[in-house]
């Protein structure tokens, strides 16, 4: 390796490592800081393990190709969340009290990226394309490709609604998600492979030759691994101890804390696509991680919040049914999350709940002949290439200069997760 080339791949991974060790030693030499100082350790550690996770399965990609691919950066992307939802369930198994927080960190982080993460990368999205051709943008259409994973999330989220009805989540229904996950693999395994186009730290791992590449590579997965899954217990413990310490709701600190945590990179990822004009990667890079948490991260506080996150989840695909993001949708989507911080009451949930079902209802009414295509999309052929292999692969979006309708176009060469391969999205005036 040329020391010109190690120089920009060591920085950030160096960072991010730097960052790793007050967690380690705190963890290692078994010291006990103020649950606020080890919220603030351990949540960096968790971050930073974050990004080197994604560079890593970012660079894979010129290594691993088909099913194995798949299921590995699948798991692999999607990790740090996981290590923290899987130890308030594990715990929850002989502390009834932890089931509350295994429900909200799944709740969030859900919320969180459709309430939140959707909004934005379509915000900027459109802004970059309004810029761009010199009008007002007002939706990112969408290629019919998007509808095979429209209709993975239709019905994982229909289904979702068995949680707040029955009260529970019996190991029945948690079986079925799971195959349901194991058969979006699968349906993700049959695509065509593509060449990875890398963007970023993960380019100049990718630049390196194969066997330097491959042992940094394994080198990032385990430390990262390592780090996250030593973090996970006090992490979600000093969220608890903090929440007490300072009179603040624990539900609430666990439910949105750590999703912000975990879920930072990618967010980061989506919005540096939007912002250099790849709006079909980032709508599309969180679209996926949607149908994985969705689909393999459900396992309750109260009844409430499962209704709210199944009526947020079944909003943004209703309105997605025409396989157009409009920018109302992004507005209306951005200002019900909000009212979620300022309205935290049971009252208040059971309110938003009816007002995510209304409006999903309008829009299941006004786009009823897009229902049956989607929920059949899954188990239909697609007519092409159609599932992308690995994740977050960049978007080349451009401005068609001799569109009259000024529309945004763009060529697509790759995705993030075991998500639908498809044409770029385009921006419509």
């Amino acid at each position: 390796m040329s020391p010109k080339l190690a120089r920009p791949i060591a920085r950030p991974i160096g960072l991010c490592a730097a960052l790793t060790a007050p967690a380690l030693i705190v963890r290692l030499s078994g010291v006990h800081p103020a649950a606020a100082l080890s919220l603030a350790a351990f949540g960096t550690a968790v971050v930073a393990a974050s990004f080197l996770l994604a560079w890593g399965a970012e660079a894979a990609r010129l290594d691993i190709a088909g099913p194995l691919a798949i299921a590995i950066l699948a798991v692999i992307a999607v990790l740090p969340e996981y290590a923290v939802d899987l130890y308030f369930s594990y715990t929850a198994g002989h502390n009834p009290d932890y089931v509350q927080y295994a429900a909200a960190n799944m709740t969030g982080s859900n919320r969180l990226l459709l309430g939140l993460g959707w909004p934005v990368v379509v915000i900027i999205s459109l802004w970059v394309a309004s810029r761009r051709s010199g009008r007002g943008v007002r939706e990112l259409v969408l290629q019919s490709g998007y509808r095979t994973e429209l209709g993975f999330l239709f019905a994982a989220s229909i289904a979702a609604f068995l949680i707040p009805l029955s009260g529970q989540i019996s190991l029945v229904l948690g079986f079925a998600l799971l195959g349901f996950f194991v058969f979006y693999l699968w349906k993700a395994s049959r695509a065509e492979a593509s060449e990875p186009e890398l963007v970023g730290p993960a380019a100049r791992i990718g630049g390196l030759s194969r066997r330097p590449r491959r042992l940094l590579v394994a080198g990032l997965f385990v430390f990262a691994a390592a780090v996250i899954v030593a973090s996970a217990e006090p992490f979600a413990e000093s969220l608890i101890s903090t929440g007490t310490q300072l009179g603040i709701d624990r539900f609430l600190l666990v439910q949105w804390v750590a999703p912000l945590a975990s879920e930072a990179p990618e967010f980061i990822v989506a919005i540096l696509f939007a912002v250099h004009g790849r709006g079909s990667d980032a709508i599309g890079t969180l679209i996926s991680s949607k149908v994985s948490q969705w689909t393999l991260l459900v396992g309750s506080r109260q009844v409430e919040e499962f209704a709210l996150t199944a009526g947020q989840t079944l909003l943004g695909v209703a309105a997605l049914l025409t396989l157009r993001f409009p920018r109302w949708l992004a507005f209306t989507l951005l200002g019900l999350f909000a009212v979620q911080y300022a309205l935290p009451g049971q009252g208040a949930r059971y309110l938003l709940c009816a007002i995510y079902g209304g409006i999903a209802l309008v829009a299941l009414i006004r786009n009823r002949r897009y229902i049956l295509p989607a929920l059949t999309a899954p188990f239909r052929s697609p007519p092409g290439p159609s599932l992308a292999e690995t994740p977050l692969g960049p978007e080349i979006e451009r401005i068609d200069q001799d569109d009259e309708a000024g529309r945004l176009s763009g060529r697509r060469s790759g995705r993030t997760g075991p998500a639908a391969r498809r044409p770029a999205a385009r921006t419509r005036c």
